[in-house]
């Protein structure tokens, strides 16, 4: 019984990932979209106006909403690499933290480069 309840929970947790990853992916579809226009929408302009442009409440949201949503994916997929293709415990482990911390870190300071430019501090 304690195997087969083992079991149901690694299928659920798997299923969850599963979704989580695809859920994640169609949403990357429009904030991508969003992304490059706003990218394109900077592109040759002077320091001044890509702050102003960046200063924007909407565009502020778009971007944190991508990079959030980004970085969320990145960590899901390559959890799955991990999972797959490491076998020894130890090893998984440390790959696994050190995907979650840098998935964090690229996160935390693009969100940091955001606000500051958004806040104008």
């Amino acid at each position: 019984l304690d195997r087969l309840g083992q079991q149901r929970f690694r299928q659920r947790r798997q299923r969850w990932h599963f979704w989580q990853q695809r859920v994640t992916a169609v949403a990357n579809i429009p904030l991508s979209i969003a992304f490059f226009i706003i990218l394109a929408s900077v592109l040759g302009r002077n320091h001044a106006a890509v702050v102003q442009i960046l200063g924007s409440p909407l565009v502020a949201i778009l971007l944190l909403l991508f990079v959030l949503n980004a970085s969320y994916h990145m960590r899901l997929g390559m959890q799955a690499v991990i999972e797959d293709y490491v076998h020894e415990h130890v090893p998984k482990l440390t790959c696994l933290m050190a995907n979650t911390f840098f998935c964090a870190a690229a996160a935390l300071a693009a969100v940091y480069a955001i606000l500051k430019l958004s806040f104008g501090v």
